[in-house]
């Protein structure tokens, strides 16, 4: 199984599942769906001297829409992106 070591500042998040059905309770078909903006962090760099890393793996975090760089690897989209596009936390 191959692992990404993201390098400095830069953090690996995998998208999590959008939901499926409304607060109402339509059931939504897969072209409906919105893409998640809610990430799982699934790798963190070591930082840089100026930059602090405010996130661990297991967070789930929120970034900038069209922040990082899509990666593809063994089957999973990924999303490397720098430790300044992550916007929130969610607790």
């Amino acid at each position: 199984m191959m692992k990404l070591k993201p390098t400095a500042d830069y953090v690996v998040l995998k998208a999590l599942e959008a939901e499926e059905t409304t607060a109402s309770g339509l059931i939504l078909s897969t072209s409906s769906k919105e893409k998640s903006v809610m990430s799982e962090v699934v790798a963190v760099g070591e930082g840089k001297q100026d930059v602090k890393m405010a996130v661990k793996v297991g967070d789930k975090v929120i970034a900038a829409k069209f922040a990082g760089t899509e990666v593809k690897l063994e089957g999973v989209d990924y999303v490397i992106c720098k430790m300044e596009d992550i916007l929130a936390v969610v607790e």
